[in-house]
């Protein structure tokens, strides 16, 4: 390869990692996240083509590769529903972990004789990539319904875990010590054995409400296992774009675990459900829900002054997102101030209600984190909520013998009046039921939340 070709390459990869810097740096505000999305992205394909170019491949491969993999996106892109997003993203999170745990499988066989620190560098690919590969598809079979959403802990499963850990850590030792042998590829497939128990043995015990932390965690996890692959095959942009998502990810886990008010050593290892409810929380839950119809509900929108929209995975499964920015113009247009109140995990992924908010073109600026609205709910007229559960359960800031004891809530049930848009009176992902919807300001509006909201709106139009 010339040397012109050599510094075209390295200047490929200096401009995707400015690119990918830039693109995060965008996605940090939701105004430009759009924008930093593609960013990001021409600097993935930048990327891409210096690295085939590197592998002395042809155009015409790289445009083959580029097709294929374009068509896989766009199918992927137009056939996922918002409510598959999720599970999408686990997907993804476990084939970025996959590829890690080949690359390095497939150096153990072109170079057993590596420097220690490249066969260093294989063992943690197959750890970490292993672990993401295997914990993301636990992770999508919770989320899609494939497997039960709760936790699914046995007895001495910590100790299960740690014994993983030590098999790997054992294996790789004696791996490492005596490469080149038989024993050492026996080795090396158990190490990659427990590596993917590791990961099923630790996603099965979190639950549904914990998937936002998971996800972010699981990403976070396919980074540095790309990043680990970097250092294997010496590529300079996957080093740098590994980093930039494992440190990424664990930011976004930092942040979703403040929001919860818990550590992400309470969420690996003890688990939102686990914790056992105190009859105190079982008879705050009980009474009876007033029940009303879209008429009724309409009289009390139409004198409203102050509207707080709370939005949860129920909004997603409706797909009610276009529903409810149309009654919110409606009720702007009739005097009201409105806002979207937006829990950091709300949803089953980070910046879930975000996303279905902006694709319904919501204005940013209406958009209000927890901590904004919650000082001000004593004087909102109306707050609807729609398909939230966990996330405006007074439980969490009441009941200490909740298994939600603690974490931040919406104070929706400060509202001079709540109405909450549900099909049942089924509990969240944490499997607690909600004082809030038999409280005395509370007024049920059963059924599918987009139709509900349409009715609603027919109820102003015909006005």
């Amino acid at each position: 390869m010339s040397v012109t070709m050599d510094a075209l390459i390295d200047f490929g990869y200096l401009l995707a990692s400015v690119l990918f810097i830039v693109g995060i740096k965008l996605m940090g505000r939701q105004e430009s996240a759009r924008k930093g999305n593609l960013i990001s992205a021409f600097g993935m394909l930048i990327a891409v083509v210096s690295a085939l170019l590197k592998c002395c491949l042809s155009f015409a491969w790289i445009i083959a590769g580029l097709a294929v993999g374009a068509t896989i996106g766009v199918v992927a892109a137009k056939r996922v529903r918002m409510t598959g997003m999720p599970q999408l993203v686990a997907v993804l999170n476990g084939f970025g972990g996959a590829a890690s745990l080949l690359v390095g499988w497939e150096n153990f066989h072109s170079n057993p004789g590596s420097a220690l620190f490249v066969r260093v560098a294989v063992m943690v690919a197959i750890l970490i990539g292993g672990a993401a590969f295997s914990g993301s598809l636990v992770a999508y079979g919770k989320l899609s319904g494939r497997m039960p959403g709760r936790p699914l802990a046995f007895r001495g499963q910590l100790s299960v875990n740690i014994l993983l850990v030590l098999a790997f850590m054992i294996c790789s030792a004696i791996m490492l010590a005596s490469p080149g042998t038989g024993l050492a590829y026996a080795l090396f497939l158990a190490a990659i054995v427990a590596a993917l128990m590791l990961g099923v043995s630790g996603a099965i015990p979190i639950g549904g409400a914990d998937m936002p932390v998971v996800i972010a965690l699981l990403n976070s996890f396919s980074g540095l296992a790309a990043c680990a692959a970097g250092f294997i095959i010496l590529n300079k942009v996957l080093i740098v774009a590994g980093a930039l998502v494992g440190a990424s990810g664990l930011i976004l886990t930092g942040i979703m675990c403040k929001a919860m008010n818990r550590s992400i050593a309470n969420v690996l290892f003890s688990g939102l459900q686990l914790a056992a409810a105190t009859p105190g929380a079982t008879e705050a839950a009980r009474g009876e829900a007033k029940s009303i119809s879209a008429e009724d509900a309409y009289y009390i929108l139409e004198a409203a002054r102050s509207v707080i929209f709370v939005p949860g995975y129920g909004m997603a499964v409706a797909q009610a997102q276009h529903a409810v920015h149309e009654l919110g113009e409606i009720l702007e247009e009739n005097g009201a101030e409105v806002r979207y109140a937006i829990h950091p995990v709300a949803g089953r992924m980070p910046g879930h209600m975000n996303v279905l908010l902006a694709e319904a073109n919501v204005l940013y600026d209406q958009l209000a984190e927890m901590d904004a609205v919650n000082p001000i709910m004593e004087t909102v007229d109306v707050c609807i909520v729609i398909g939230a559960n966990d996330v405006v359960n007074p439980a969490a800031r009441e009941q200490e013998g909740s298994p939600i004891y603690g974490m931040p809530i919406i104070n929706a049930d400060s509202a001079r009046t709540v109405l909450v848009l549900k099909r049942s009176m089924g509990a969240g992902f944490a499997g607690v039921d909600n004082p809030l919807f038999i409280m005395e300001n509370t007024r049920m509006l059963f059924g599918d939340a987009k139709a509900t909201l349409q009715q609603l709106i027919s109820e102003f139009k015909e006005s």
